[in-house]
């Protein structure tokens, strides 16, 4: 009973560990020391370095809930990577139109309500997915489909689903986000 109870201890703090050592075999060739995880049911993504959790944000993810198709502003599953990174050096609140900055900011709404538009501010990280028949090929791909993790100008909405299929994070957030995930870094949305 004892060496059970010591084997089931093991196996239950172990178990953030596997998470990501499944991401290192599975995925060669993409950076697996630092790996975000996006719990849709909760709204939060963890940030794993080295396999401990060293940072907890809350998110919005698509308000029409989880799903694959390109025009379905629902937001992708599985396992997908940083394929590009825009916005280092622009100033917290900047708007970006197709992935440039405008150079132009918008002021925060911290009142759980939508703006006129959907603005994409500070930061992008812009995925790309890595499961065929999920989240990569025709009519699916996380890629083509724009999905990014970006910052917003709605943060009070932040916590609740509320995007058009990205990931939208505060934009303090999104920036300290950006400096701590390199390109290639993995990411996995749980639905």
């Amino acid at each position: 009973m004892r060496y059970f109870l010591i084997l089931m201890t093991l196996l239950v703090l172990s178990l953030p560990l596997f998470g990501q050592t499944v991401l290192e075999a599975e995925y060669p060739g993409y950076i697996n020391d630092t790996v975000a995880v996006i719990d849709v049911p909760s709204q939060q993504l963890t940030l794993y370095k080295d396999g401990k959790a060293i940072r907890h944000y809350p998110v919005s993810t698509a308000e029409r809930g989880v799903g694959n198709r390109a025009n379905s502003n629902q937001t992708p599953p599985g396992v997908h990577y940083i394929r590009k990174k825009m916005g280092a050096g622009e100033k917290s609140g900047t708007v970006f139109k197709a992935r440039v900055s405008t150079r132009k900011r918008v002021a925060v709404e911290h009142r759980p309500r939508h703006l006129d538009g959907d603005f994409v501010t500070s930061r992008i990280l812009w995925l790309g997915g890595l499961e065929p028949g999920v989240n990569l090929g025709k009519g699916i791909d996380s890629f083509k489909r724009y999905i990014y993790i970006h910052g917003t100008p709605e943060e009070g909405l932040i916590g609740r689903p509320a995007s058009h299929g990205c990931i939208r994070m505060r934009n303090a957030d999104v920036i300290e986000l950006f400096d701590l995930m390199p390109e290639k870094s993995l990411v996995k949305i749980n639905p």
